[in-house]
């Protein structure tokens, strides 16, 4: 019996299953690549490093990832994190550090990939809108340097956008994909 609310369930179940690979195939993507730069310099330490979606408001739309010094005894690598003050302010606080899927080890000398896709946390469920996309960096014996790139979310195109650092922070890139 085709008209019985048991068989328009299974059609319905069955259509949703069939659409789910394209809906997985359509979700928007955020790439940012990190270049931390050589520095001549007779103290080097590696930076700590804080990626973060702001809204306009400059209030924190989503957390992307954390790069401190993991490997310390006691988790004595926190103590340090407030010294990436913008983002410390913004959220940083209220986080109970170590967060899986945040939370990396410092990166060295080099450019470093972080890939985030729509289905996923952090960015699943992120509103429509404008964002701000900031990058702090902060190294003992050194200085402290912020990095952002305006965009908008969802993209309707391809997009790539970059900043550039002037000490602790290199290249800063963003690529955007709907």
């Amino acid at each position: 019996m085709t008209d019985s609310p048991k068989f328009f369930a299974t059609c319905l179940v069955g259509a949703l299953l069939a659409l789910a690979p394209l809906a997985a195939v359509r979700a928007a993507e955020l790439s940012i690549e990190v270049e931390i730069p050589r520095l001549d310099v007779a103290e080097y330490h590696r930076p700590y490093v804080a990626a973060w979606l702001e809204s306009p408001d400059g209030q924190v739309a989503a957390q992307l990832s954390v790069w401190y010094d993991i490997g310390m005894r006691d988790n004595e690598g926190t103590k340090w994190l407030k010294d990436l003050r913008q983002w410390w302010r913004r959220g940083g606080r209220d986080l109970d550090m170590p967060v899986d899927g945040l939370s990396a080890a410092t990166r060295p000398v080099g450019r470093h990939p972080l890939k985030f896709d729509s289905t996923q946390p952090p960015l699943a469920g992120l509103a429509a809108g404008d964002y701000r996309l900031m990058v702090e960096a902060s190294r003992e014996v050194g200085g402290r340097e912020l990095l952002q790139i305006d965009f908008q979310w969802p993209p309707t195109q391809a997009v790539e956008l970059s900043a550039n650092g002037e000490r602790e922070l290199g290249a800063l890139s963003l690529k955007l994909k709907p």
